[in-house]
């Protein structure tokens, strides 16, 4: 059984998107904060009323949030 949830945040064009791997769970933000404060909620509201053990998941997982970062590059 798994104890967390994968999720990857990247920047889109406009917003930060969150994208759970092993639950169908997408949502964005304006913001890193409100992209996370959104994961949260729509995981929870994904896995309302299910039983976890069905996505192979421990009771009450954790999310676990891999960020892919754009590297800052200066030019000399």
């Amino acid at each position: 059984m798994k104890h967390n949830i994968k999720a990857y945040i990247y920047k889109g064009e406009k917003y930060y998107i969150a994208e759970c791997a092993e639950i169908s769970v997408i949502t964005q933000g304006k913001t890193l904060d409100e992209t996370i404060a959104n994961l949260q909620e729509a995981v929870n509201l994904h896995l309302e009323g299910e039983d976890p053990a069905e996505y192979d998941l421990v009771e009450n997982p954790t999310i676990l949030v891999i960020m892919e970062l754009e590297m800052a590059v200066s030019v000399a």
